[in-house]
């Protein structure tokens, strides 16, 4: 069983064009792929003949320690999130006073973790919006 014919035949790729490029501009060629949203050096090469916009991305290096703490605070919230419902599972299961008091105050330990790891989320955060406000 053969593919489906496509449902546009006009915009096929169907003709071969093969062209020479000195080095540099296959570097220039190469440095969009990487910047752009293209997946090939010929959908960049097309896409210029054509005159159709080439979207380009731009990573912000300054970025990448804020956003790692970032992350690092966000899986440390998650797992302080699954101790967090372990003890109230706990608390629940349990039948003496004595045992409910010893994962109540577990749980008020486990939240304290977490507040200061919230606090710190929010002087990170302050930190991004005042320099995303002054640039």
């Amino acid at each position: 069983m053969g593919r489906k014919k496509a449902s546009d035949q006009g915009k096929l790729l169907r003709h071969t064009l093969t062209i020479r490029l000195g080095e540099a501009t296959l570097k220039r060629l190469e440095k969009l792929l990487e910047q752009s949203s293209c997946r090939s050096i010929g959908e960049v090469a097309r896409k210029i003949l054509a005159g159709e916009r080439i979207n380009l991305f731009h990573k912000d290096a300054s970025m990448n320690g804020p956003m790692e703490e970032l992350a690092l605070i966000r899986k440390e919230l998650k797992s302080i999130g699954v101790n967090i419902n372990q003890q109230t599972r706990y608390f629940n299961a349990v039948k003496s006073e004595a045992e409910k008091k010893f994962h109540s105050n577990k749980t008020v330990e486990i939240y304290l973790k977490a507040d200061a790891k919230m606090e710190r989320l929010f002087a990170i955060i302050s930190k991004l919006a005042d320099q995303w406000l002054q640039g």
